[in-house]
């Protein structure tokens, strides 16, 4: 159980800090503003280039191997091994 918290841990971490570096300098207009992070991807992806354009594929990737990652690591692998305890014993 350790392994698997450990490594839902080291995706959540290390997907979520990626994620979190592109989003600043793609997602923020300026230091001042109070839309850091969540305002439109800056560079519009119709006339961005072919580097702004997998920087903004891998944010969104990121993004949901951010979320879903650690949820396969935390709950759902756990939840197959109980399943298949209960239907090896029954």
């Amino acid at each position: 159980m350790a392994d698997e918290f450990i490594k839902g841990l080291g995706i959540f971490t290390g997907a979520g800090l990626g994620w979190l570096v592109l989003a600043g300098w793609y997602r923020t207009p300026g230091f001042e503003s109070t839309r850091q992070l969540v305002s439109p991807v800056s560079p519009n992806p119709a006339n961005a280039d072919l580097f702004n354009l997998l920087a903004i594929g891998l944010m969104d990737a990121l993004f949901w191997f951010a979320l879903l990652g650690p949820l396969a690591f935390w709950v759902l692998l756990p939840a197959l091994r109980q399943a298949r305890k209960a239907m090896d014993s029954a």
